[in-house]
């Protein structure tokens, strides 16, 4: 009797061989595709670039090469009299403002997505017979556009002393009803199993969200806060109604005094903007990839 051998493994050559004329792989194509993909964000990226080189362009031209009809693809001669222009004027306090704007955002961010955290956990796991309600009003806010409730948000700080005040024109921007809505649908899906074993170890609501759902919502959290900063420091209404006095300028209210009805001062306006802007795309280029992770990411490591 003939014994059978057991038939071996295929070996790593053979299996990196392409196959028969049925199914054959012609290697090479997907460094064609990604080569494709490289090049098609490149085009891709253009015209959102195109923005930032005109801001650098126009900042570093003179304004009579600015005001020229001609185009120029680069100053012929460049010039840093837009920089010295918009930090030299002593009616326009620019460094001082740069700093309420990053005092501003730098407060109002962490603590204003803390309270859409706490607030999305309450509505999402404390069983209260008032969360939907409240749910649902919260949703309601979202439905009312801001130009309604801004004169009525004007009078209510106003008669509270908080015009020309850090604090008038950092808490009414401290409610996001967006940020709510995200926390809620994220800890609706969080594993009962984590609350239960908090449960058997005495946790009660508190602990539960500041030991285990809170370090579980870390993506989310800063992919929140990076926005939530971005959009204070590019807050302009606001900012300009309540603080009226040059102390409580931020930086879009400073750069905005460079448009006026005797003059406009371009280079100062594109120089003082490309230094505002500078802050925002450092964060982004940092952060970016918590911004997809809170996006994409639910956040629970398993």
């Amino acid at each position: 009797m003939t014994s059978t051998s057991p038939a071996s493994p295929a070996s790593p050559a053979s299996a990196r061989r392409p196959a028969g004329p049925g199914g054959s792989r012609r290697p090479g194509r997907p460094g064609r595709r990604n080569l494709g993909t490289y090049l098609a964000a490149v085009v891709l990226a253009v015209p959102f670039l195109l923005p930032f080189y005109l801001l650098i362009r126009n900042a570093l031209m003179s304004r009579r090469e600015l005001g020229s009809l001609d185009w120029h693809w680069w100053p012929e001669t460049v010039s840093l009299q837009g920089f010295a222009d918009a930090f030299g004027n002593e009616a326009v306090p620019l460094v001082h403002a740069l700093w309420n704007s990053t005092l501003i955002s730098a407060i109002s961010a962490p603590v204003a997505t803390l309270l859409a955290s706490m607030a999305g956990y309450g509505l999402a796991r404390i069983p209260v017979p008032a969360s939907r309600p409240v749910f649902f009003f919260i949703i309601a806010t979202m439905m009312v556009p801001g130009a309604a409730t801004f004169i009525p948000t004007f009078v209510v700080v106003g008669s509270m002393g908080g015009v020309n005040t850090l604090w008038g024109l950092i808490v009414p921007g401290l409610f996001s009803a967006f940020a709510v809505l995200l926390f809620r649908g994220f800890y609706l899906r969080f594993p009962r199993e984590l609350e239960d074993a908090g449960r058997v170890d005495g946790l009660g609501h508190l602990g539960l969200y500041l030991r285990l759902a809170l370090p579980n919502s870390g993506a989310l959290f800063a992919s929140l806060g990076i926005l939530s900063f971005i959009e204070h420091w590019n807050a302009f209404l606001w900012p300009l109604v309540i603080g009226q006095d040059p102390a409580y300028w931020t930086v879009q209210v400073a750069l905005s005094t460079n448009l006026n009805q005797q003059a406009v001062n371009l280079p100062a306006l594109f120089a003082g903007a490309l230094v505002a802007i500078l802050p925002l795309v450092a964060l982004f280029l940092v952060a970016q990839r918590y911004i997809v992770r809170g996006v994409l990411l639910s956040g629970i490591k398993g």
